[in-house]
C-alpha cells in the first residue's frame, strides 16, 4: 500500500471541544451538561450506551421485592404466589434506554462514535481508524466486574449483576457469595420473591458500615428466613447431584453449604486496559486512573471521573450521581476551582431497612477528633414513625466538642431520602446547632434528626452559668 493511500484511507481527524470515552450514566451526564451550552462533543461508546445495565436492574429488582414484601404483609399475596418483577425490571430499563438512546444524544447535539478508544498521542485518541484530537479527553469508562479466584467457580451454574436484566425465574435455593451492601440487598430481594437464600459473607456482613446499624439490618434478614454465614472463607466450588456446594472453612473443619444457584457479587476493577493511557502521559494504578482533586490526570488536557477514576479521585463513585460530572464542567468550561469532597457523598445500603450514611464513621471520627459526642434518637421516640408504623433503627450524629458534624447514620425503612437534609449539611458545614433550629415536617419522621440534633444541647440545661443567667433574666418579668 502507497502511502497516499494510507493517507486517504485514515479519516479527517475529528476536532471538538471535548472527547468523552465512556457512554455510561457519567459519560452522557457531562456530555449533556456540555452540549446545552453549545459546546462541541464527541462521546466514544464500544457497547450499549448507558453502560452496565446490571446495576439498574439490581436496583429495580430489589424495589420489586420490597413491593412483593408489602403485598404479602397487606396479604394480597397468597403463598406460592409469585410477583412479576420481571415485567418491573423490563419497564425500568425499557425507559432508560429511551433516555440513554443514540436518537436522543444526536438530537442534542452530541456526536456519539462506535467502537474501541485508545490513546495515540498525548493528544490524539483513535477509535478504529478515526482520530480525534480535542482540545480535552475525559476517561469515563467506568468499571468491570472481577471474580474471585475460587477453584471449581467454572464449573458451576453461576450468576452475577450482569445476569440480572435478563433474569427470568428466581433461583430454588441460592447461595450469596459476599457480604457487601449490595449482596445483603440482592439476597434478601431474592428471598422476598420466593428463592431460599443463604448469604455467606467471608468479611462480614456490610463491614463498610455503621456496626450497630448493621446489626439492625442483621435481625430482619434472619428474621425474614435467611441463613448468613459471617467471617467463613470459601474454599470451593464443586457440582452436586441437586446443584452444587460451596465448601466453607471453619473452625471444625470444612462446610459445605448446598443450593441450586450461585451468586458471586464480585468486585469491581477499573475498566482501562484498552485505553494505551502510557502512549498520553496518563499515570495509572489498580484503582484506576490517577487524578488530582480537580480530576486532572497527569495529562493536564485529559480527565477522569467515575468508577474509572483513581487515587484521590476514588471518591466513593458509586455514590457520587452525576456530581463528578458537574464538577469537571465547572473545571473545563468556566475554570473554577473545584476539589473532590469524599465526605459530601452519601453512602446507601439497599437492603431494607435501609442504611444511608454521609461523612466519618464513628471509629474514624474518634480517630480523627479525640473528644467525639455521639448522638441517637430512635424512631421509635417519633410520633410520626409511630403513626406510619416504622418505627425501626435510628438516627445517629457523630460530632466534635462542639457540634461540628463528623459524620451522620441513619437505619430505617426510606433511609436513603432522609438523608437528604444532613448531605446539605455536611456541604454547607452545618453543625448540630444550626440542624437542631431547622424545622422538619410536623409528624414526620425526619422529626427524627432534629431531635437527635437538639439532644447536643441536652447538657446546656444543666449549665449552672446558663441557669443563672436565666434566674437574672426572670428579675424583668
Amino acid at each position: 500500500m502507497s502511502e497516499g493511500t494510507a493517507k486517504a484511507m485514515q479519516a479527517t481527524a475529528l476536532t471538538p471541544d471535548i472527547c468523552i470515552i465512556g457512554a455510561g450514566a457519567n459519560g452522557i451526564a457531562l456530555a449533556i451538561a456540555a452540549a446545552a451550552f453549545g459546546v462541541p462533543v464527541v462521546l466514544v461508546e464500544r457497547g450499549e450506551t448507558g453502560g452496565s445495565r446490571g446495576t439498574l436492574a439490581a436496583r429495580a429488582l430489589i424495589e420489586a421485592a420490597a413491593q412483593a414484601e408489602a403485598a404479602r404483609q397487606a396479604g394480597s399475596l397468597q403463598p406460592g404466589q409469585t410477583w412479576p418483577f420481571q415485567d418491573h425490571i423490563r419497564r425500568v430499563l425499557a425507559a432508560e434506554a429511551v433516555d440513554n438512546s443514540e436518537e436522543r444524544l444526536t438530537a442534542l447535539g452530541i456526536k456519539l462514535l462506535r467502537g474501541e478508544a485508545r490513546f495515540a498521542s498525548r493528544s490524539t485518541v483513535m477509535v478504529g481508524n478515526q482520530p480525534i484530537k480535542a482540545r480535552r479527553f475525559v476517561i469515563a469508562t467506568g468499571t468491570r466486574a472481577t471474580p474471585p479466584a475460587l477453584p471449581g467457580l467454572d464449573a458451576v451454574s453461576v450468576l452475577g449483576e450482569d445476569d440480572l436484566p435478563a433474569l427470568s425465574r428466581i433461583p430454588e435455593r441460592l447461595i450469596m457469595l459476599g457480604g457487601g451492601a449490595m449482596a445483603a440487598a440482592l439476597a434478601q430481594a431474592m428471598q422476598r420473591l420466593g428463592s431460599t437464600v443463604t448469604l455467606v459473607a467471608p468479611e462480614g456482613l456490610m463491614p463498610e458500615h455503621d456496626p450497630e446499624a448493621v446489626n439492625i439490618v442483621r435481625r430482619r434478614l434472619l428474621r425474614e428466613g435467611l441463613t448468613l454465614h459471617e467471617g467463613l472463607e470459601p474454599l470451593r466450588a464443586e457440582r452436586a447431584r441437586a446443584g452444587l456446594r460451596l465448601v466453607l472453612s471453619t473452625p471444625a473443619g470444612e462446610q459445605a453449604v448446598k443450593g441450586s444457584q450461585l451468586f458471586v457479587a464480585a468486585s469491581r476493577q477499573p475498566d482501562i486496559a484498552a485505553l494505551d493511557l502510557e502512549f498520553a502521559g496518563i499515570r495509572h494504578d489498580a484503582s484506576g486512573v490517577l487524578v488530582d482533586r480537580r480530576f486532572k490526570t497527569a495529562n493536564r488536557h485529559v480527565y477522569a471521573l467515575g468508577g474509572c477514576a483513581g487515587g484521590v479521585g476514588a471518591a466513593a463513585p458509586d455514590q457520587a450521581g452525576d456530581d463528578h460530572a458537574g464538577l469537571v464542567l465547572r473545571n473545563m468550561l468556566f475554570r473554577q476551582p473545584v476539589k473532590i469532597d469524599p465526605r459530601s457523598y452519601p453512602r446507601i445500603a439497599l437492603c431494607r431497612p435501609e442504611i444511608a450514611a454521609i461523612g466519618l464513621p464513628e471509629d474514624a471520627a474518634r480517630a480523627k477528633a479525640g473528644a467525639i459526642r455521639v448522638l441517637r434518637w430512635p424512631f421509635a421516640e417519633v410520633t410520626g414513625a409511630r403513626v406510619a408504623g416504622e418505627t425501626e433503627g435510628f438516627v445517629k450524629l457523630v460530632t466534635d466538642a462542639k457540634g461540628r458534624l463528623l459524620g451522620v447514620t441513619i437505619v430505617a425503612d426510606g433511609a436513603g431520602e432522609l438523608i437528604a437534609p444532613w448531605c446539605v449539611a455536611v456541604r454547607a458545614g452545618l453543625g448540630a446547632t444550626e440542624m437542631a433550629s431547622v424545622a422538619m415536617p410536623a409528624l414526620g419522621r425526619s422529626q427524627a434528626s432534629r431531635q437527635a440534633a437538639l439532644s447536643f444541647q441536652a447538657a446546656s440545661t444543666t449549665n449552672p452559668h446558663l441557669r443563672r443567667l436565666i434566674g437574672f433574666l426572670r428579675r424583668f418579668g
